[in-house]
């Protein structure tokens, strides 16, 4: 897919971060939006925000991608007004981090519901109607650099993502007769919204060694343009893996090549992070 004028693009988590900017470089591109996030404020922003820079915004609907029901009811209406659609995106997600003693079940449920199950409810509406129109097309999946490396503290959100990535590469494969391509995009650090607001279980945010921690990871964000251009680059040139810096790129190609350093690099780090853990109350420890 080479040209993205007229091309009917939907794209969730559209309110805010990398799903605004990528809405508002898709439209740059000449693309006809479909919106969709939670964030009812935020995604009529980014509509105006597209509208005034001359892009068309087809349809745009606050909805919660991790409830199926609501995604299918809009998804009959997307395609009763306007038919299949010819990009799908799902960049819509939540982040949690934390120690397996720290997280509790309504963790692992949330991130699992929106970062796994609400691609999957996307992919199910929209896909099928995609494959039986016949003009070919692009999925994109948002995972992480945790969909591909053992980051500390990431045992939860790593299982979304590594979901995504195992979904994204089945299809890569089923969809291709299809002449559908699909993209995998594997962000490191992002300067967004959530990077100030992801939840660490445990872990008192305004320790200083946090903020620290925080600091350093702010630096070496890519900004969410950055991260919209290298999307639209990969829906080009239809590229499975769509790296945003090339820190992730060096550390996926170390993990696979070197597979203990590897080991102790990732055992190193995680000692590290483990110092920033309070002591564990051991008083209601069985005997």
């Amino acid at each position: 897919m080479k040209d993205l004028t007229g091309r009917k693009c939907l794209i969730t988590g559209a309110a805010s971060g990398i799903g605004r900017a990528t809405a508002q470089t898709a439209a740059r591109a000449g693309a006809h939006l479909v919106l969709t996030d939670i964030a009812e404020a935020g995604l009529h922003e980014t509509v105006r925000l597209v509208e005034t820079g001359g892009g068309r915004v087809l349809a745009a609907q606050a909805l919660d991608v991790s409830d199926y029901d609501a995604v299918t009811a809009w998804a009959e209406r997307v395609h009763a007004d306007h038919g299949s659609l010819d990009v799908v995106m799902n960049i819509a997600g939540i982040s949690t981090w934390g120690t397996v003693e720290n997280l509790e079940h309504r963790h692992w449920r949330s991130i699992i519901d929106v970062n796994l199950m609400g691609p999957i409810h996307i992919i199910e509406n929209f896909l099928p109607p995609m494959v039986r129109a016949g003009r070919g097309g692009h999925l994109v999946n948002v995972s992480s650099a945790a969909g591909l490396l053992a980051l500390p503290w990431h045992a939860a959100y790593s299982a979304s993502k590594f979901g995504l990535r195992g979904v994204s590469e089945v299809l890569r494969f089923d969809l291709e007769r299809h002449g559908i391509g699909v993209s995998l995009v594997v962000p490191g650090a992002v300067r967004t919204p959530l990077v100030g607001t992801v939840q660490i279980v445990g872990v008192d945010r305004d320790d200083p060694r946090v903020r620290k921690l925080t600091g350093v990871f702010e630096g070496h964000a890519a900004t969410p343009e950055k991260v919209a251009d290298r999307i639209l680059a990969g829906i080009r040139r239809n590229r499975f893996l769509v790296y945003t810096s090339f820190d992730i790129r060096l550390g996926y190609w170390f993990a696979r090549k070197f597979a203990l350093p590897y080991e102790i690099a990732m055992r190193l780090a995680n000692r590290q992070f483990s110092k920033l853990l309070p002591e564990p109350d051991r008083t209601s420890a069985g005997a």
